[in-house]
């Protein structure tokens, strides 16, 4: 039976479409790129996308620290203990800082070592150093940035960020229209007026939420003293909370990576292919995230509360509308996909591959619209970290990269199968999802006693 708890309908559908658009707006600043950087050259679409692999890894493991508090605060938010949320701020923005500053190190150590992860071509790789060199700036930003959002979303203070992400639009759009081909009397960049024009975009987010936090936010009322203040007990229980989901976030990185760097061996029109079909994917996937979000939220707290009944009926009706989501966003999927491809100045063998890639992804948009919600959103947010980590490394490295490595460069069959392959998993992790969730084995209450 599912919930008539209206107030369960009103917290559901406004955290989940304020998160929704806050990162549909944010991958908007990629697709921005992508779009005018495809009608700028194939050259300069594919360095990009391959650096934005990079981007992506890094992004995962920001979410995965950022999630992990989420997780942990929303259990204590659950039980009005605002003081443990601010102990967990801290480490998250440690963590954050030290993982962003080690990975701009190693980008500016090996450039091209990176990029030769994903290609090969030389005039590809060349458009990417050209655009790693200023985007490995952004990554402490929008680190920063991730984990004060993240300490808000606990709070359910959520409408900043939407805010925030539709000013960093508009400043990335307007700064890649003067630099990217040269308008209105400035220089001509290409790559690296797109690459100032999402640095810019960062720095400019990470001022306007650290305003905001630290002056009008009243739920957590978070000072940037509460930053400099670690507790050793709670960043032991941080830890185990959260290692398996930064563990999973790698891997589920990683295994997107791998997805380029295999298609990017094989032909090079798949990996311009891929990018224009991953580029509409992520951007609808923000539904299913915002979802995601939003149930981890609700079920934390409502964990942290200890009401048992409601968790089991929130549960129920959440698998509903998950389903209900993965059929819209399918079929979004499907329709504009096909009709994007008019926009990019593409060659035909790469048209016809991106055309396969978007049949193939619209089959994996609503199976992934169940799975990943039950998974990441209700079993995650309910306590149980670990699930999904163990089900990541059974698909992912079990599974997944192995068969499409061995299909890519042992079978040598076309880059089309090996897409499927490589996006396989979101079909059948959904069976153990269904029967993990409707078990409740996973419900935990992960706090400290007062």
């Amino acid at each position: 039976m599912l919930t008539k708890d209206h107030f369960f309908y009103k917290s559901f559908i406004a955290l989940a479409v304020a998160l929704m658009v806050e990162q549909a707006v944010i991958l908007s600043v990629n697709l921005i790129d992508n779009l005018m950087l495809g009608a700028y050259s194939e050259a300069a679409l594919s360095g990009v996308a391959a650096v934005n692999q990079i981007q992506f890894v890094l992004q995962q493991i920001v979410y995965g620290v950022s999630n992990g508090m989420i997780v942990l605060g929303s259990q204590y938010w659950g039980q009005g203990r605002t003081g443990e949320i601010k102990k967990l701020a801290a480490i998250g923005m440690w963590i954050i800082i030290g993982i962003t500053l080690a990975l701009f190190v190693a980008v500016s150590v090996v450039p091209y070592g990176a990029l030769a992860l994903f290609t090969d071509n030389a005039a590809i790789a060349e458009q990417g150093v050209q655009y790693l060199r200023i985007m490995r700036w952004s990554y402490v930003f929008f680190g920063m940035t991730t984990v004060m959002l993240g300490a808000m979303r606990i709070a359910e203070t959520v409408k900043i960020a939407l805010r925030v992400s539709v000013v960093s639009l508009l400043v990335n759009v307007s700064i890649n229209y003067l630099l990217i081909t040269g308008n209105l009397g400035f220089p001509e960049m290409g790559v690296r007026g797109a690459a100032i024009g999402t640095l810019t975009a960062r720095i400019v987010e990470c001022i306007i939420v650290g305003v905001y936090l630290f002056t009008r936010e009243k739920k957590l009322r978070l000072l940037p003293a509460d930053f400099l203040r670690l507790d050793s007990t709670m960043l032991g229980d941080y830890i185990r909370v959260s290692a398996p989901i930064i563990g999973a976030a790698v891997i589920w990185g990683v295994g997107n990576a791998v997805q380029t760097m295999i298609l990017g061996h094989m032909d090079k029109s798949a990996i311009a292919a891929q990018s224009i079909s991953n580029t509409l994917f992520l951007l609808l996937k923000v539904t299913s995230v915002g979802a995601s979000s939003a149930a981890s939220v609700i079920i934390g707290k409502t964990v942290g509360a200890g009401n048992l009944d409601k968790v089991k009926e929130y549960t129920r009706t959440l698998q509903v509308l998950f389903l209900g989501i993965g059929l819209v966003l399918a079929g979004l999927f499907a329709a504009i996909g096909f009709n994007l491809l008019a926009v990019y100045n593409i060659s035909d063998e790469t048209r016809q591959m991106a055309r396969a890639f978007i049949i193939i992804q619209t089959i994996t948009m609503f199976t992934m619209s169940y799975q990943m919600p039950v998974n990441a959103g209700i079993i995650r947010g309910g306590g149980d970290t670990r699930f999904i980590f163990i089900l990541d490394i059974v698909s992912q490295v079990g599974i997944v990269i192995p068969l499409a490595l061995l299909a890519a460069f042992v079978w040598h069959l076309s880059p089309v199968i090996v897409t499927f392959i490589l996006n396989s998993d979101q079909i059948f992790k959904c069976v153990p999802a269904f029967i993990r969730v409707n078990s409740y084995k996973w419900v935990r209450n992960l706090t400290r006693p007062e």
